[in-house]
């Protein structure tokens, strides 16, 4: 296995760890929603702060459920990922294509600087 395949596999477990064990762990369980994002955490702790707060504005679209909500926001997260794995996947592919392009350029350099002819090239 290369030196690149080992630390791939190694980062993919990472992940994988990362994924389940809160959930092995029983994190959470405490809470009425337990994995809920941090800006319900935030409105929790400053309301706890100061229970007479208001908001500076209200948000522009409400989902009208958190099953709809935590379906926009995986969304939001695909597309991100989609347009990065774009631009990476186009940088790569434009690094290889110039590293082909310097290949050929430097094989043609080479064939005409070869001798040609069965006496090398001389007459």
């Amino acid at each position: 296995m290369s030196r690149n395949a080992r630390i791939n596999t190694l980062l993919l477990l990472l992940v994988a760890a990362l994924a389940v064990i809160p959930l092995a762990l029983g994190l959470g369980d405490h809470k009425e929603e337990p994995f809920a994002g941090a800006d319900g955490e935030a409105e929790t702790a400053i309301t706890e702060i100061d229970p007479d707060y208001e908001p500076w504005f209200s948000p522009l679209y409400e989902p009208p459920s958190g099953e709809i909500e935590s379906a926009l926001f995986a969304l939001q997260a695909a597309l991100g990922a989609g347009v990065l794995a774009y631009y990476f996947g186009l940088r790569r592919g434009r690094r290889q294509g110039e590293a082909r392009a310097r290949e050929r350029a430097d094989a043609q350099d080479a064939d005409a600087r070869a001798p040609t002819g069965a006496d090398g090239g001389r007459d």
